[in-house]
């Protein structure tokens, strides 16, 4: 597939990057800062996009691509609102090129607590998670707003906590719902789950749960 990938610089947009290449597919990074690119193959085009509201300025990084992908968030709740803005701006790039399928990174504590969700979860990890982080959690929030908002062919990735763990192909996802008693998930299988869903059609315009354990 032609595939483009937003936030590639990132710790799981590196991951996306460097599997999808790995699997064959024709990959488009797009990056704020080159530099910041570890991954290099014959397959990868890197495109310097310094502001991801400008629809205009990433067509060029959309047009003719078969999926697109971000990767895109906010590390700090001090640099919340980065996702919602940004997502917009590839959503009008991508409405703008025809382009159809759209897979994005959001996070558990944005869905409802799934059933079979053990006491600790309910009442301490999903609270206390939400607190920490709300500015981010809300922002990601209205990015899914945005997102089912659109005329895509989209997929909402919700992991638990996201950890620099190798790539071990062994993990959980459940389709319309957060995972249950899901604490953590690798960035690398993250990407994983995002490759392979690309061709999942049950996983279309759903979001969707992924976690190791």
């Amino acid at each position: 597939m032609r595939l483009t990938v937003f936030g590639a610089t990132g710790g799981t947009g590196g991951h996306l990057v460097q599997q999808a290449v790995q699997a064959g597919h024709e990959v488009t990074a797009v990056v704020r800062d080159p530099a910041r690119l570890t991954v290099a193959h014959p397959d990868l085009l890197v495109i310097t996009a310094t502001d991801l509201t400008d629809a205009a300025a990433l067509r060029p990084a959309v047009a003719g691509r078969d999926a697109v992908l971000s990767a895109v968030g906010a590390p700090t709740n001090k640099r919340a609102g980065i996702a919602s803005a940004a997502t917009r701006g590839i959503l009008q790039a991508m409405a703008a090129s025809r382009v159809q399928r759209f897979v994005a990174i959001s996070a558990a504590p944005v869905g409802e607590i799934p059933p079979g969700e053990d006491l600790l979860g309910r009442k301490l990890v999903f609270p206390l998670i939400r607190a920490a982080f709300r500015k981010i959690y809300a922002d990601l929030a209205v990015m899914e707003r945005v997102i089912a908002a659109s005329s895509t062919d989209w997929t909402v990735l919700r992991p638990p906590r996201l950890l620099d763990g190798p790539l071990t192909g062994h993990y959980r996802t459940a389709i319309g719902s957060n995972v249950p008693n899901a604490r953590s998930i690798s960035r690398a299988d993250l990407a994983h789950a995002m490759l392979t869903l690309l061709d999942e059609r049950a996983a279309v315009r759903q979001a969707v749960g992924a976690a190791n354990y």
